[in-house]
């Protein structure tokens, strides 16, 4: 909006469409919602009971500058019991979302026009974030042939004096594929070359179904170049608590922590205590998740699967299937917006992700297999797939 009394930065501001879509949500009474990455179960009771518990006992202060020294201590103990990775308190700094955390780690490493290389598609909030501190997006197409994998020659040709960090989203927001280890590797090596910094958008690091997670941060000669971005929101359903964490060299957490002293001071310290609790229940809490996350995107494979005009890769991790509609004639927008008319289903389309993502839409598996089927049902009869 063009205002005087509005920074000219913003006058040409976009909302984000998962902002959009919110205001969508009530255009229809009967509408499904594929739009946005929450999940539609609560967070685990064990997790509430105890922050409840917690917060009764007194912890509703302000918590270290770092993040409550118990959580970090338990992040520690996490990334050796799972990765066998020896990371020290000083190492890590609690933050209020990963969304925070990105624009926290953003901030602290780019100089002006310094420029940081997205996959594309991406998340939609990064190259707006990279702007706001001051930097430059450069974009890095993926395709669907390639199984939306980092092709490296295309990498290394993007790499200029200015190049300062690449971003790596595994498992990846919006297509679902999972970096596999050769391609984790040949990044790594480009990184390793050109003196670069690897952001690791660690957040649905349990959401990966055809082999383990591999973290960035754990391949040789990684640890001193990594910066790991992490949150509890998918992993443990805690998207309304706002919680999350960077993982880095010590010099870089305590700049970090320099700039969020002026930005929020701390993140929510009843909020860390559910986090804490999280990773100690994680056996336990995380399961019946990643399996009814698993269940929903098999079954909604098999049901595009059948769907004229339109495909998808198999589900290797994530939540989201990327959905190509190309064979429809229409674009993105145009055919979720036909969606949206004649079946009263929400989605997201692909260009919101990048020019590599036009020609897809976005599903976020976030709801129920009975809905689902309901959803299904109101596609399979879309004017556009029966001509």
């Amino acid at each position: 909006m063009k205002h005087r009394f509005i920074s000219k930065r913003y006058w040409n501001s976009i909302t984000t469409p998962m902002g959009e879509s919110v205001s969508l949500f009530e255009k229809f009474d009967d509408i499904i919602n594929f739009s946005l990455g929450d999940p539609d179960f609560n967070t685990p009771e064990p997790i509430i009971d105890l922050a409840m518990e917690d917060a009764k006992k007194g912890h509703t202060h302000y918590t270290d500058s770092y993040g409550d020294p118990e959580l970090r201590d338990e992040i520690t103990k996490f990334y050796k019991e799972e990765y066998g990775l020896d990371i020290k308190r000083e190492e890590i700094m609690v933050t209020t979302s990963g969304c925070h955390a990105m624009w926290l780690v953003l901030e602290a490493i780019l100089d002006d026009e310094d420029e940081v290389i997205i996959p594309d598609p991406y998340f939609t909030p990064y190259p707006q974030q990279v702007k706001l501190a001051r930097g430059k997006p450069v974009f890095l197409p993926t395709y669907e042939e390639e199984m939306f994998e980092i092709n490296v020659e295309r990498l290394e040709r993007l790499i200029t004096n200015r190049t300062k960090a690449i971003i790596v989203n595994t498992p990846h927001n919006p297509t679902g594929t999972c970096y596999n280890r050769r391609t984790m590797q040949e990044i790594a090596m480009i990184a390793k070359k050109y003196d670069l910094i690897v952001i690791a958008d660690d957040v649905y690091t349990e959401f990966s179904f055809e082999e383990p997670f591999i973290p960035m941060v754990s391949l040789g000669g990684m640890r001193e170049r990594t910066i790991t971005i992490s949150s509890f929101s998918k992993n443990f359903a805690m998207t309304g608590w706002r919680i999350g964490y960077i993982l880095a060299p010590d010099f870089i957490v305590d700049t970090v922590k320099d700039i969020n002293e002026n930005n929020v001071f701390t993140a929510p310290s009843v909020s860390q205590r559910a986090a804490l609790h999280a990773l100690r229940l994680r056996k336990k809490v995380c399961p019946p998740i990643i399996n009814e996350i698993k269940n929903r995107m098999m079954y909604a494979y098999d049901r595009i699967k059948r769907v004229p005009k339109l495909s998808t890769l198999p589900p290797r991790g994530s939540m989201y299937m990327f959905v190509n509609i190309k064979e429809t004639g229409l674009n993105s927008t145009e055919f979720c917006d036909l969606l949206l008319k004649e079946a009263h289903i929400l989605t997201i389309p692909g260009i919101a992700f990048g020019e590599c993502g036009e020609g897809f839409i976005r599903l976020a598996l976030t709801i129920g297999v009975s809905e689902m089927e309901e959803a299904f049902n109101r596609v399979e009869k879309l004017s556009i797939l029966n001509r």
